[in-house]
Order: C-alpha cells, then structure tokens, then sequence
C-alpha cells in the first residue's frame, strides 16, 4: 500500500512529461509531413561523379 503513494505520483509525472514531449514535438514540426520520408527511401539517386570516375576505370 506504501509503494502505491509513491508510484502514483511518478507515473503521474511520467504522463506530464509524455504530454510535454508530444506538445513540443508538434509544435516543432515533426508531425507536418508524414508521407515524403517514406517516398524519399524509394528514390534512387546517381553516385557522385567521383565515384562514377572510378567505377568506369
């Protein structure tokens, strides 16, 4: 019964915290473009031409 007055509080103040961090994450921006990252993976880039130089030598 004793732990329970000190794991309320903590879970309490880890909740807060959970809140704070997505508010801020959101206010930031982090949540504004979801759909790019993922598109982003798909796309395939030439090698630098240093890199191409070398692979045709």
């Amino acid at each position: 019964m004793n732990s329970l007055l000190i794991l309320i509080p903590v879970s309490l103040l880890l909740f807060g915290g959970a809140i704070w961090a997505f508010a801020w994450a959101v206010r930031r921006g982090q949540f504004d473009d979801l759909d790019t990252p993922a598109i982003d993976i798909l796309a395939e880039e030439r090698p630098p031409a240093a890199t191409r130089e070398r692979d045709a030598a």
